[in-house]
């Protein structure tokens, strides 16, 4: 089976300055990963490579066996992307939106209203189809996002920090309606986030931190590795500076 994201040895710096030295790691088929970093770990710039905005100065990027760089109609094809910033036309409304996004893919009208109407009404908006984003909460507008997202039918999904300064209903709606996802029609997806309350046990974590993977594999292994109680201590015992590592 050709793994849904392949991260081999990737590096990157502005200038002088180091964002990311030799990240490695990989996401199959199905699988939902959670790539844990503190601000500034090199999330958001980790994104931009897999998305080719910015080419890497070192190592590659694959998209079920895709090359992001030399091949990269075919690996984006398969990508879907939430960036951390919202990018919906506020003055637009939900269906305009969704449909412009068909449009710039090639969908037939025809076929992007169909699909439009299946991922509203999966992720609960129907009723705000018409609505203006203006007038939509930061949670539905996340929702919407996450939609256009889908409309092109990716195997691969990747966000950005998708749930920051939303309330704690809407982060878990959204993060419901992404695992199941994965579990319902085998999408695989990588969910970047600093919000630890975010991790289950059984999930699969990537820990990011100063441009490096520090750790990777199920949350509840890397407590069990780390002796710690939970994926709180776990990530604080795993990022703290080398003195109070081996101080502890």
């Amino acid at each position: 089976m050709t793994s849904a994201l392949t991260v081999d040895s990737l590096s990157f710096s502005y200038g002088q300055k180091p964002a990311l030295d030799g990240v490695t790691f990989g996401i199959e088929p199905g699988d939902f990963t959670v790539l844990l970093g503190q601000n500034g770990a090199g999330k958001t710039t980790l994104f931009s490579l897999i998305t080719r905005l910015y080419n890497p100065h070192s190592g590659s990027v694959c998209i079920f066996g895709h090359d992001v760089r030399t091949d990269s109609a075919d690996a984006l094809r398969q990508l879907g992307v939430v960036f951390q910033q919202r990018t919906l036309d506020t003055d637009l409304t939900v269906q305009q939106n969704l449909l412009y996004f068909t449009a710039l893919h090639g969908i037939r009208r025809s076929q992007a209203q169909q699909r439009i109407a299946e991922e509203l009404t999966r992720i609960g908006l129907e009723d705000q189809r018409d609505e203006k984003i203006r007038k939509l909460s930061g949670g539905q507008m996340r929702r919407v996002e996450i939609v256009r997202a889908l409309l092109h039918q990716p195997k691969l999904l990747v966000l950005d920090e998708p749930t920051v300064g939303l309330d704690i209903n809407s982060r878990q709606t959204i993060l419901e309606h992404v695992r199941n996802l994965c579990e319902q029609a085998g999408l695989a997806l990588l969910w970047a986030t600093h919000l630890i309350d975010e991790v289950t046990p059984t999930d699969r974590v990537v820990i990011l931190h100063k441009g490096e993977v520090i750790a990777s594999g199920q949350a509840q292994e890397l407590v069990e590795q780390s002796e710690t109680q939970d994926i709180r201590e776990a990530f604080q015992k795993l990022t703290a500076p080398p003195q109070q590592r081996a101080a502890a």
